[in-house]
Order: C-alpha cells, then structure tokens, then sequence
C-alpha cells in the first residue's frame, strides 16, 4: 500500500511541481509522524517541504529541535534561525525548486504574499494547492480507524463517568470542567473541541459556551464532548434529561423530539453506504424532521468528517453531491434548536462500508426512549 509521501509526490508529479510547502498542522502530522501543534495560525511548529524527488524536509526551531528528531523518521530536520524565508531562500535553489505548491487555504495572506516576493526573487512559481493532503485523509486505512476507535471508546467511558453523577444545581461550567478533567486522567492528550454544555434555553445554540447557569430537573441538556487520543478524534453528542425516578420518562414535549431527532439519525445512518451521495444521507434525516414542522429549526449539516481534525471532509450536507467512500468515517447528528426552549442534538460516528457503515458509539443514553 502506497505510503502518503508516495501519494502526495505523485500529485506533485501529475501537477508538474517540484516540491511541495506543508504548514497545517494535521497535514504536517499525518505525512510525517510529527506531533507539535500551533497554538494559532500565526505561529507555526514548523512546516514540511517536500521534493518531488530525494529526502523530505521538516523546517522548524530551536523549541521543537528534539521532538522532531524524534518523530519524523524520514525527514532531515533543519532549523531556522532567522525565520521560515531565509531558510527557503537557501534551501530552495540548492533543491533546483522552480514550481512550488503551498497551502493556500492554510497561510495568513500576509505570509502568502511574502513567499510569493521571495518566489519571484528566485525565479521560482508558487503554485496555490488546496485540500492536496486534505483528499488523501478522507479515506482512513485500518490502522487510523482502530485509533478512532479507541478514541470514541474513551470519550464513551468519560461520558458515562459524568453522566453517572449529574444532579441539578451543577453548572454548565463545571460539568464541562469535569468532563475535560476526566479526558486527561484517562490517558487523552486533551480535548478535541471545546465541550459544550447547554441546559434548557442554551440548548438552542448549536455552539453553545458552558455557563454558570445550574442545571435543572426536567429539562433537555446537551452535551457535546470529544476527545484526542494517539493524534485522532471523538465527537459525541447526546442530550439528556435528569429526571426524579430512574425508569421515567420526559415530559411530553421533549419526549417527542428526542424521538423525532433519533428516528432522522437511524434514518441517515441506514443509507450510509460507499456510493451514495452525501446530500442524499443528510436529506433522508432533514426530510424526517422538515415532515414533522421542525425544518426550519434543524439549520446546520447532518455531519462531518472526524480523523486527526475534529472538523474535516466529507460534509454530510445539502451542497455536497460527493459520494462516499469505504473507510471514511463521520459523524451523523441531526438536532432541533427552538429559541426560548433549547434543542435536541445526538451524534453517532460511523465508518463508511461498502455494505453499509459500522457505528462505533456503544453508549445508548437517552438514544432509545
């Protein structure tokens, strides 16, 4: 099986490009084995430039020296000590690069312009590349699906750690304080997005921020929890009810919905197939919900890709007419957000299979009522 260095060289080669500049971080990880991370667009942990031909380069500083030695078996590790450009302004000539792909979807513009300027001072063409690696990681092999598994198990066991002790008067704050907690004492490298915690009219905010408003018996709580386990994610969503005796139900309102929201999720999941059009799997789920009344309130994609980024393709949405493929693996979460009342969200992840799809959630919490 082709290594992603193999892969990306060969569009490199089809595309008559000589070498290729590698800054987003994911990118970075999955072709080179390199863990940093950027604590923001404008500050970077290094980047990777690739030939077409010979050893790949993972460019850095001082900061990162070892931990690139380290990681990045492959690729000979230069540091810069005068920042990125010098670096290339040496690098790139004593390569003989005169076609250069970047990342355009991932530079600050400003940086974009100044490769640009030092390009036309060596007679070198930049050539703009989006979502190059981007396509490569939509299909995952065995090995990256078995770490999104153990990912999903591990967020599961968090979730049903907190869930376990949830009592009204908690804050919204503090629940996704416990959640994060617990994520790093079970061995994750952290979270892979900011928990959301939204009890009763905060849950009509898809992306809610936890508050210090208490929760409260009776009424709808999602939440929406991941984690980052071995570089790959979880994205888990599942609203809940603290009720006065175990066995109840909710009341009628949020019994119904939860209902609804589920049967559109069985729905999208059960079309899920290689082959079939991602619109196709969010307008079955979007057709349930828009029947009932509620489309207008249901204003978000069914879903997403989840691999070493919690948010990246496929797009289970209305505008995406690409079809799916086995080893994808995404997220199927329909929900209904009625202002002044709260919402209703469940998110499964599902690998794509050329029968149908696998799904890796096991926590039926509030799923089957």
């Amino acid at each position: 099986m082709p290594s992603p260095l193999t892969d990306i060289r060969a569009i490199l080669h089809k595309k008559g490009l000589d070498g290729l500049l590698v800054c987003q971080p994911e990118n970075r990880r999955y072709l080179s084995g390199y863990t940093a991370t950027d604590s923001s667009i404008a500050e970077s942990a290094g980047v990777l430039l690739i030939p077409a031909r010979g050893t790949p380069f993972l460019l850095t500083d001082f900061r990162y020296r070892l931990q690139a030695e380290a990681e990045a078996a492959g690729f000979e590790v230069v540091l810069y000590r005068r920042g990125l450009l010098a670096l290339l302004q040496k690098l790139l000539p004593a390569l003989a690069i005169k076609r250069l792909g970047f990342e355009s979807h991932y530079l600050l513009h400003t940086t974009a312009l100044a490769l640009e300027d030092l390009l036309k001072k060596l007679a070198c063409a930049a050539v703009p590349l989006t979502d190059a690696v981007e396509k490569l990681r939509l299909r995952k092999n065995a090995a990256e699906i078995e770490k999104i598994r153990a990912s999903v198990k591990l967020n599961e066991a968090v979730f049903q750690e907190i869930y376990a002790d949830l009592e009204p008067g908690q804050t919204e704050r503090q629940v996704a304080l416990r959640i994060e907690t617990a994520m790093r004492l079970k061995g994750a490298e952290g979270p892979s997005f900011a928990t959301i915690i939204a009890a009763g009219p905060h849950g009509a905010l898809p992306h809610a921020v936890p508050t210090d408003r208490p929760l409260q018996r009776g009424e709808p709580i999602v939440i929406d929890m991941g984690l980052r386990l071995d570089g790959y994610c979880s994205d888990m969503t599942r609203t809940v009810v603290l009720l006065k005796r175990p066995g109840a139900l909710p009341d009628e309102r949020t019994t119904t919905l939860l209902r609804l929201v589920r049967q559109a999720q069985l729905a999208a999941q059960g079309l899920i197939r290689a082959g079939i059009a991602a619109r196709e799997v969010d307008r079955a789920a979007r057709q349930i919900i828009t029947a009932a009344g509620y489309g207008k309130y249901f204003g978000h994609g069914l879903g997403h890709g989840v691999g070493l980024a919690v948010h990246e393709g496929p797009a289970l949405n209305r505008r995406n007419r690409g079809k799916l493929a086995a080893g994808m693996v995404v997220t199927v979460e329909p929900g209904i957000y009625l202002p002044g009342w709260g919402g209703i969200r469940l998110e499964n992840m599902v690998v794509v299979t050329d029968e149908g799809c696998e799904i890796l959630n096991q926590d039926q919490t509030f799923l089957d009522i």
